[in-house]
């Protein structure tokens, strides 16, 4: 086997190998030589740009967000920051469609395994993060992973009908993921109100701290140590 010269091919048939044997089984069942040879790479050459096929979701996975970033129009200044969100996640998944089973295989392998689950969740969160800013809400900080937490399992519940919404204009899908943005924007509300509460929260705190420090021991002298 030989690696082409040409700068990020390799890269690309790797991903579309793995995607195409996840397809075909489940991610437990992929060994990296199977990779390797279904897309015509050394493991040298492989080696290079993934550690594992773990890697190689990953890489799907930024894959896919730059591709949803990129293909997003000039930001509506008229739009409510749920109308926004909702053409981004609605972007990501027609971007997904051609791998829809690869995405089945893995929804089926994070059901059966917590661990991997847990892997998974976290490359959702730090996804959902960046199709959060694309939609102009904030996912900086500690409220921001919230979000992006809130965001990831709401995307992942939206995906269960996409993964059997055979109608081409994902009217399903949509429905779902408008019920579903609308319940989550009470909870945006929520953390927002957790946001201007938590500053006045933990001065206080501190500030009592500071005035017991202070203050006079007001036990009589032959109580006080």
């Amino acid at each position: 086997m030989t690696d082409s010269t040409t700068e990020g091919t390799p890269r690309e048939k790797v991903i579309e190998a793995f995607l195409s044997l996840l397809a075909e089984r489940s991610f437990e069942r992929i060994t990296l030589s199977s990779v390797a040879e279904k897309a015509g790479v050394s493991l040298a050459g492989m080696r290079r740009d993934f550690g594992s096929t773990f890697d190689m979701i990953a890489g799907f996975i930024r894959d896919t967000d730059r591709k949803v970033l990129a293909g997003g129009d000039a930001e509506d200044a008229q739009a409510t920051m749920r109308d926004r969100l909702f053409d981004v996640l609605m972007r990501r998944f027609e971007i997904l469609l051609p791998h829809r089973e690869a995405v089945r295989s893995l929804v089926r392998s994070a059901r059966r395994d917590p661990r991997f689950a847990l892997g998974m969740n976290r490359l959702a969160v730090r996804s959902q993060q960046w199709m959060l800013s694309a939609a102009g809400i904030g996912s900086s900080g500690v409220i921001g992973g919230l979000r992006a937490q809130a965001a990831a399992v709401m995307f992942a519940r939206v995906m269960r009908v996409w993964l059997d919404d055979e109608d081409p204009g994902l009217a399903r899908t949509m429905a779902e993921l408008d019920r579903e943005l609308a319940a989550g924007a009470r909870l945006a509300a929520l953390l927002d109100d957790l946001c201007r509460f938590a500053p006045r929260c933990r001065r206080p705190l501190r500030t009592r701290e500071r005035r017991n420090r202070n203050a006079p021991d007001p036990r009589p002298e032959s109580m006080q140590a």
